[in-house]
């Protein structure tokens, strides 16, 4: 099997001054702006450190999701946050980690077997397979 999809950016103006728009084939984001200011700066709009945490972050929850069904587990509740870095280096700049934060709730999970699912997860996730820089990762199996 083999999936594409398709996202797509364009941009007008200097890297200062200009401005840009991200959109996606679904449709989830239609010319949503984005610019320097919104990267570096805190302004209003999107950024795509921002847009790798998500998919980064609802991929490793599907993953995790599959790996506890095949260990006989349901979650009754999974939340990720993806906290992508964006750092000065080698002259430029370079995402250099993202850290995954998950609160769970898994009736029947122990401690030992979540420990070894959420690994596995953040190992298998296609998106965790995609990104070089180190991805670090929080878990707590809620009560």
């Amino acid at each position: 099997m083999k999936i594409t999809r398709n996202g797509s950016a364009a941009w007008q103006g200097g890297i200062k001054d200009g401005k840009g728009t991200i959109s996606t084939e679904s449709g989830a984001l239609h010319a949503h702006p984005y610019a320097f200011g919104s990267r570096f700066e805190g302004q209003a709009g999107t950024n795509p450190e921002e847009l790798i945490g998500a998919p980064h972050a609802g991929c490793f929850t599907m993953a995790l999701s599959l790996i506890l069904g095949e260990a006989k587990l349901v979650a009754t509740q999974l939340n990720t946050h993806a906290a992508v870095t964006l750092a000065s280096a080698d002259g430029g700049f370079a995402i250099t980690g993202v850290h995954l934060t998950l609160k769970a709730r898994i009736p029947g999970a122990d401690q030992a077997t979540f420990d070894h699912l959420v690994q596995a997860a953040k190992l298998n996730c296609p998106v965790s397979k995609l990104l070089k820089a180190e991805i670090s990762l929080d878990a707590e199996l809620l009560g």
